[in-house]
């Protein structure tokens, strides 16, 4: 195991157990188990969760991901309910829904990211609801199946700069992300639209100033960077620990930029204290 630096190290697990009870009595997943994140002890005891929707395998493998990438199941047209009523029983008033990516979907599960929206603002009419999607292969009829659910929040994560795409991202396309992100700005100027990326793997700092003009060019709103952490052996390595010092500057170019909230800092993750980056920007 790589020694990690100090200013990596959290160990807030309180709570974690109520909360995995009741998403397993509910049948549910969470990026936050499945993608190994080192915050989910501090969103768990809040209590928090991004739930996970349309399976726990991924039709893509990404070298930074740790969730499963078999042949995926069938969709569970029952999932949306399921996920509405946790939300309910963990009293949420932000809540987050991710998905794998399914390739395998006509339209890529757009029509479930809605169905799960819309089952979740019927329970919980005052709740903001934000979604992190994939790029459902640029499709904007997908894209809009889901801005037509009317979410808070749209969130679709560039993860890293276009160099190292081949290697972090080797099944998705750089401009196709920007196009969907474009496209979300488009749609509706009530959606907030926010997107980002990790850095460690071996990026300049020119090339995540780059990926932030084009993210503020595109419309996104907010911007998440974090510190990219190995979740398993078979995933790509950790090339540097960056300082907190560097995401200060990330930050204040960041602002500098005019997006609307910025979080950048070593354990930021996209969808960790969502709720607060939204409510910095109201």
């Amino acid at each position: 195991m790589e020694r990690l630096p100090d200013w990596l190290k959290t160990d807030t697990f309180g709570g974690l157990r109520k909360t995995k009870r009741l998403l397993r009595q509910n049948r549910l997943s969470t990026v936050c188990e499945e993608a190994r994140c080192p915050n989910r002890g501090h969103c768990f005891s809040r209590p928090t969760a991004t739930f996970m929707i349309l399976g726990k395998d991924c039709t893509r493998s990404c070298g930074f991901c740790s969730v499963s990438h078999v042949r995926p199941s069938p969709v569970d047209r029952d999932e949306p309910l399921r996920v509405a009523h946790a939300a309910k029983e963990m009293g949420l008033s932000h809540v987050v829904i991710t998905s794998v990516t399914r390739d395998d979907l006509p339209d890529g599960g757009a029509a479930h990211f809605a169905a799960t929206v819309k089952a979740v603002r019927d329970m919980l009419p005052n709740a903001k609801i934000e979604v992190l999607t994939p790029d459902f292969k640029g499709s904007l009829n997908a894209l809009y199946a889901v801005l037509s659910s009317a979410p808070d929040v749209f969130n679709h994560n560039v993860e890293t700069v276009p160099s190292l795409y081949y290697k972090v991202r080797p099944q998705a396309d750089y401009q196709v992300s920007l196009k969907v992100l474009a496209a979300a700005r488009e749609y509706s100027s009530n959606v907030r639209v926010k997107s980002g990326l990790m850095v460690g793997f071996g990026e300049r700092f020119d090339e995540v100033i780059a990926v932030l003009r084009d993210l503020r060019a595109s419309g996104c709103n907010f911007i998440t960077i974090g510190q990219y952490l190995r979740p398993r052996k078979a995933n790509i390595a950790v090339v540097e620990y960056v300082p907190p010092a560097v995401f200060d500057l990330y930050k204040a170019e960041a602002v500098a930029m005019g997006f609307e909230a910025v979080a950048a800092a070593p354990l930021v993750r996209s969808s960790m204290d969502a709720d607060q980056m939204l409510q910095a920007d109201l």
